[in-house]
């Protein structure tokens, strides 16, 4: 007897799927990312020094790996207990809100450093920073915090879900977005600057300045966005950076 499923079963179903595939692409090609570099970070993190630097790059750089174990975990593993489901994708939640923080942090200090520590600079991007923070996270904990989750009707299909999922949570990306655009902003308004002092190809002190690094971080902060807007079914956070 063949079992009909609703519209509903079947959009959840696939917005799941699709979420599964993201993660599991991305952890695929983060551990390859680092099985081809794992001499240069042996060696980085046994012969270098200790300073508050390399211990934000070590959050930067292993913060996901937790991030996608714990959505795979979610993703897979067949639970029928929502409060569960709950705490895995809080935990998931502070896991991206630590990446994002860590790697706007980079962004941030390289920007400083590139403004020769100018302090009004500095003050401006802190305070855009911190207001990016404080809002997503009242953004993405309220529209998660009631939501019930849900496991999906197809058995073949693992995983949780909120049925009920909130449109607002493509607000934070768009801020993040929003930040990045005015961090790479204030890169490209140095790079002119030093192009037209040094002398040099623009194309050198664009590669000098990290703008194509920035660039990528800002493409990605947009197809954030439209992920959310797309797959509203289910609710899992998107990595960052």
């Amino acid at each position: 007897m063949q079992t009909e499923y609703s519209a509903g079963n079947i959009a959840a179903a696939r917005s799941i799927q699709t979420y599964t595939y993201i993660y599991t692409s991305a952890a695929t090609f983060w551990t390859y990312d680092y099985a081809c570099s794992f001499h240069q970070e042996l060696a980085f993190l046994t012969q270098s020094r200790w300073t508050k630097v390399k211990g934000l790059y070590i959050l930067t750089r292993y913060t996901p790996f937790l991030l996608f174990v714990a959505h795979l975990y979610l993703n897979f593993v067949p639970d029928n207990n929502p409060d569960k489901c709950q705490m895995i994708n809080n935990i998931c939640s502070c896991f991206s809100l630590i990446s994002v923080i860590c790697s706007e942090c980079f962004f941030i200090i390289r920007t400083y450093a590139l403004w020769n520590h100018n302090k009004v600079v500095l003050a401006a991007m802190l305070a855009g920073f911190l207001a990016v923070i404080v809002a997503s996270v009242g953004v993405l904990f309220s529209a998660t915090a009631n939501a019930p989750f849900e496991t999906s009707a197809i058995s073949s299909i693992t995983g949780c879900y909120q049925s009920t999922g909130s449109g607002e949570l493509f607000v934070p990306f768009v801020l993040l977005f929003a930040l990045e655009l005015g961090l790479i902003s204030l890169t490209l308004v140095r790079a002119i600057q030093s192009w037209r002092t040094a002398r040099t190809p623009l194309y050198d002190v664009l590669l000098k300045h990290n703008i194509f690094y920035y660039a990528c971080g800002l493409f990605f902060s947009v197809v954030n966005v439209f992920t959310s807007l797309f797959l509203r079914v289910s609710t899992p956070d998107y990595p960052q950076d």
